[in-house]
């Protein structure tokens, strides 16, 4: 199985931010814990499955892309991680403008790293266990690329969605939703604080 990654995502991935997993997880409420290790295993082992196919299928980059976004939307819990992202500013924006903001960053996270899932191919992905942690399962991962050191990635899962999503990646202690929330907090900020213009702007961005 392929993993898509490389020393620079690794940095921002899926996914900087998650040395504090508290923070990471304040999302995420404290239900009675129904998600099992096989079922949390088996969405890794399928959403690994299914980049691999993408990657093996030869298109061009922006077929690549489209199908990348369709993979976000079917295994990530996509609405969990557009609110970590827009942080404490998801709680003045207008429900429209929260739907609009997902929407949009949806299509934002698949050009970001859809772009670079040529350089991926070859990449090794095994699952090593999984563990309850709450309401979700973590499951712990190893990745081997070609010519680098193996390194760690945890899989944040639960089922809050009413379906298995992952709601988080953690790579050598770097979240995605962390370091994403710090991308877009830093866009806003040059915004002024204009959720309607960093929505505009993030079409076209990524």
């Amino acid at each position: 199985m392929t993993l898509m990654t490389n020393n620079p995502s690794r940095r921002l991935f899926l996914g900087g931010m998650a040395g504090a997993l508290a923070t990471a997880t304040s999302l995420v409420p404290g239900t009675a814990f129904a998600l099992t290790d096989a079922r949390a295993s088996a969405l890794v082992n399928q959403l690994v499955t299914d980049i691999n196919r993408v990657i093996a299928s030869g298109k061009p980059v922006g077929a690549m892309i489209a199908d990348f976004e369709n993979i976000f939307a079917r295994y990530a819990d996509v609405n969990i991680i557009a609110q970590s992202a827009l942080g404490a500013d998801s709680r003045r924006a207008s429900p429209a403008q929260m739907r609009e903001f997902t929407s949009v960053f949806q299509g934002y996270i698949a050009r970001k790293y859809g772009k670079q899932f040529r350089e991926f191919e070859g990449g090794q992905i095994e699952v090593q266990g999984v563990r309850p942690v709450k309401s979700w399962s973590e499951v712990t991962a190893v990745v081997r690329l070609r010519g680098q050191a193996p390194f760690n990635v945890l899989f944040l899962v639960s089922d809050r969605s009413g379906r298995d999503k992952f709601f988080d990646m953690v790579i050598e202690g770097v979240s995605m939703r962390l370091t994403e929330r710090t991308e877009i907090g830093s866009m806003l900020d040059a915004r002024s604080g204009n959720i309607d213009q960093l929505i505009n702007d993030l079409r076209r961005a990524g």
